[in-house]
């Protein structure tokens, strides 16, 4: 039986050390998910302990899609006792009813957690291992955001699951310092010049923008041309899967180090096998840096409360395209080849 909760006890968890919030008469305990909110704490601590239900239907504010719904279940603590009700409370369930529905079907598609995909609470790999679900099941399943305060282990085996996490730091802590060497070799090369060392630089900055949006629409986001085999699912899930169904955890959202070195062979062969020593150096150092800033700037949009110059619009961006629509917004550092290829993500129509 449900736990029943009465309103006075939402209203008084309205603080950062403890804040709930109701919807369509249920109660939700959210504070350990104000940290990692997309769109940031604040939002969520303007409406703490109150009822947002029509919030989540408001596009003044942000429209909420399905997979939005799945994570809330995931704080559910009980349902809220009937009361007399306040004028307040009766606009409240007035606005509430209009969005019956479309909200309370949402509610009840997020109440109900598809334990037949991968259980959370064990690690990943060996469930995907021995997988007989289908294609379209599994990629139905991935693309539905879930939220875990904790990082879900995807190996059984502590060594191999600590080398399947990666902390942020680690990336400018080994590429930077490659950066570095790149420039050195490319300023005692033949020909070198500080003219060809920018122009080298810059131009890899700008092939990195290319390489990025590659790499995330034709790699990572393969869906369609993935065979239906078990095989080729638990790579894709290992690639990129694993970010769309856990997108907020920490320590597998930067690209392991043994995956850079993977990534980066067609960036040398590309730089050596077209340009002169000094402007290939150079060229590989401006790509490495791109790639530092990407990888920083994509967890920033993930974990940070961003600057309102260019990031919040760039963090609404990329949100939308993990809860509203991953077939397009593909961009992470800009817009810019979303623009060129005609996958720029729009709000208003793109709920999933």
């Amino acid at each position: 039986m449900a736990t029943m909760i009465t309103r006075d006890q939402v209203k008084k968890n309205n603080t950062e050390e403890s804040c709930w919030v109701i919807v369509n008469d249920k109660v939700y305990d959210i504070t350990s998910f104000l940290a990692d909110h997309p769109g940031g704490d604040g939002i969520l601590l303007e409406f703490a302990g109150t009822d947002i239900t029509f919030i989540l239907d408001d596009t003044n504010y942000h429209t909420h899609s399905e997979a939005a719904y799945d994570l809330l279940t995931e704080h559910y603590v009980g349902d809220l006792v009937k009361e007399e009700q306040n004028d307040e409370t009766i606009e409240s369930l007035k606005i509430s009813n209009q969005t019956d529905g479309k909200t309370k079907d949402k509610i009840a598609i997020g109440s109900k957690r598809d334990e037949q995909f991968l259980d959370l609470r064990k690690a990943l790999f060996p469930q995907l291992w021995n997988a007989t679900y289908s294609k379209s099941f599994y990629l139905e399943q991935v693309h539905r955001p879930r939220y875990t305060p904790y990082c879900v282990p995807y190996f059984d085996h502590p060594l191999l699951d600590m080398l399947s996490k990666t902390n942020w730091y680690v990336v400018p802590m080994i590429w930077l310092p490659f950066v570095g060497y790149q420039v050195w070799r490319s300023i005692n090369s033949s020909g070198s010049s500080m003219e060809t060392l920018i122009q080298g630089f810059v131009s890899g900055i700008f092939f990195w923008t290319l390489f990025e949006y590659v790499l995330h629409r034709f790699l990572f986001h393969l869906d369609d041309l993935v065979p239906d085999h078990p095989m080729f699912l638990l790579i894709h899930f290992t690639l990129h899967g694993i970010h769309h169904h856990m997108p907020m955890d920490r320590l597998r959202l930067v690209m392991p180090p043994a995956l850079t070195v993977i990534l980066s062979v067609p960036i040398f062969k590309i730089a050596h096998g077209l340009f002169y020593p000094a402007f290939a150096f150079a060229f590989v150092a401006g790509t490495f840096q791109g790639y530092v800033c990407y990888d920083m700037i994509h967890y920033y949009l993930h974990h940070a409360k961003v600057i309102e110059i260019y990031f919040k619009e760039l963090k609404k961006y990329h949100v939308a395209h993990h809860y509203k629509n991953f077939n397009s917004g593909f961009g992470i550092t800009s817009k810019l080849w979303d623009y060129v290829f005609g996958t720029v993500l729009t709000y208003e129509n793109s709920k999933q």
